[in-house]
C-alpha cells in the first residue's frame, strides 16, 4: 500500500512538472515511462474502484498533500485531486504536454506518434487515450461555445474545435513520416483511411488543408539548417496523397459539404482542378427526363442533379480566379456539347442558365 502511495505522490510531481520548462531536457524515453506510469495509475482506479479502503487512503493522501502544498506557497496540481482523476491521468499528462511549448522536439514528435501510430495499430490503451482527447476537446469547445454566448450561430463551433485539434495532429504527424520511413507518409495516410472512420476522416483533412500554413505548434520556429523545407509541408504531402488517391478524392469531393471543398479549391489549385474535373465527369452522367422536365442520373450512385448545381454554385460564389476558372470550364463543355441556348438540350446549358450565366 505504501509503495502505491508513492507511486501516486511521484507522478503528481511529474504532472506538475509537464506544464513547466522543465520539459525542455525530457527525452522520448521520459514521455514514455511517464505515459507507462499514468497508464498504471488507470489501471489502479479499474482495478481497486470498489476496493473501499485503498480508494479512501488514496484519497486521503492527495488531499493531505495538496494541503501541505498549498501551505507552502506552492499550487496544487488541478484535474488530479481525487480517486476519479486516477481515471484520466494519461490524458491530462499528454494534453499537457501538447500545449507546453518547452518540450523538445524529439519528445513531442514521440508523443505524436504515440496519439497518431503509423501502420502498426495502437494498442487498446492509445485508442482509449486518443477518445480522451477528443471528448476533452469536445468539453473545452462547450465551455468556449458558452463564452460566446450561447448563440445559434456558433452551433458548429464545437465540431470545428475538435477537427481542428484533430487536423493539427495530423498535420504535426505528417511532418515527421518522411524522416522514418523512406515511402514518406503514404502508408501512413492510407492506414488512416482504411482504420478510421472515412467520413471523419476526409472532414479532418479539408481542415488539415484549410489550416495557415505555418506550424500549428510554434508560428514563429524556424527549420534546422540544412532541414528540407518538404518536411515542413505537411498539408503538400496530404494534397499529393489525394492526388495519387483517386478513390479517396472521389470520395472527398463527393461527401463534403460543397462550401468547405470551395474553400479548399481556393486554397489548393492542384486540387481545385481535379475537382473541376470530376464535377464535370460526374455531369456527362446525368440524362434529361422529357417527362418530369429534369435532369437524372442513369444509375442511383450518379451524382443528382441538386447537388451538382449546388456544388457549382458554390465555386461560382468564389473570389477570382476560381469563380473565372469554373464559368469558363462549363461555358468549354457547353460548347463541346452543341452550344444549345434553349433548355433540356445540353446539361451544361441548364447549369450555365441556372447560375445565371447563361450567355
Amino acid at each position: 500500500m505504501e509503495s502505491l502511495l508513492q507511486h501516486l505522490e511521484r507522478f503528481s510531481e511529474v504532472l506538475a512538472v509537464s506544464r513547466t520548462t522543465h520539459v525542455r531536457t525530457w527525452a522520448p524515453a521520459t514521455v514514455r515511462r511517464a505515459l507507462q506510469w499514468a497508464r498504471y495509475l488507470r489501471h489502479v482506479h479499474r482495478r481497486f474502484g470498489h476496493h473501499v479502503r485503498i480508494r479512501t487512503a488514496l484519497e486521503r493522501r492527495l488531499q493531505s498533500q495538496w494541503r501541505l502544498e498549498g501551505g507552502s506557497g506552492a499550487s496544487p496540481v488541478p484535474g488530479l485531486t481525487n480517486f476519479q482523476a486516477l481515471e484520466r491521468c494519461d490524458l491530462l499528462l499528454s494534453l499537457r504536454l501538447l500545449e507546453n511549448r518547452a518540450l523538445g522536439d524529439a519528445a513531442y514528435h514521440y508523443l505524436l506518434q504515440e496519439l497518431f501510430p503509423g501502420p502498426g495499430g495502437p494498442d487498446a490503451d492509445e485508442e482509449t487515450l486518443q477518445g480522451s482527447l477528443a471528448r476533452l476537446a469536445r468539453r473545452r469547445s462547450a465551455v468556449h461555445m458558452l463564452r460566446l454566448g450561447g448563440c445559434g450561430e456558433n452551433a458548429g463551433f464545437e465540431e470545428d474545435s475538435v477537427l481542428k485539434t484533430q487536423a493539427e495532429l495530423l498535420l504535426e504527424r505528417l511532418r515527421e513520416v518522411p524522416k522514418a520511413e523512406a515511402e514518406g507518409p503514404s502508408p501512413f495516410l492510407s492506414t488512416l483511411w482504411e482504420r478510421l472512420p472515412q467520413n471523419n476522416f476526409l472532414k479532418v483533412m479539408a481542415t488539415a488543408l484549410l489550416l495557415p500554413p505555418s506550424s500549428p505548434r510554434a508560428p514563429e520556429e524556424e527549420l534546422e539548417p540544412g532541414t528540407p523545407k518538404t518536411l515542413g509541408d505537411g498539408d503538400q504531402e496530404l494534397v499529393r496523397w489525394l492526388l495519387a488517391k483517386s478513390e479517396v478524392m472521389a470520395a472527398f469531393c463527393r461527401n463534403l459539404p460543397a462550401g468547405l471543398l470551395t474553400s479548399v479549391a481556393g486554397r489548393h489549385p492542384e486540387l481545385s482542378r481535379v475537382y473541376l474535373g470530376l464535377l464535370t465527369d460526374w455531369g456527362r452522367h446525368l440524362r434529361y427526363d422529357l417527362p418530369k422536365g429534369v435532369w437524372v442520373g442513369t444509375e442511383s450512385q450518379h451524382v443528382p442533379w441538386e447537388e451538382l448545381y449546388g456544388k457549382f454554385q458554390s465555386l461560382c460564389q468564389a473570389p477570382p480566379p476560381l469563380k473565372d476558372e469554373v464559368v469558363t470550364a462549363l461555358k468549354a463543355c457547353k460548347a463541346q456539347d452543341g452550344d444549345f441556348q434553349v433548355p433540356g438540350l445540353s446539361v451544361w446549358t441548364d447549369l450555365l442558365l441556372a447560375l445565371g450565366g447563361g450567355s
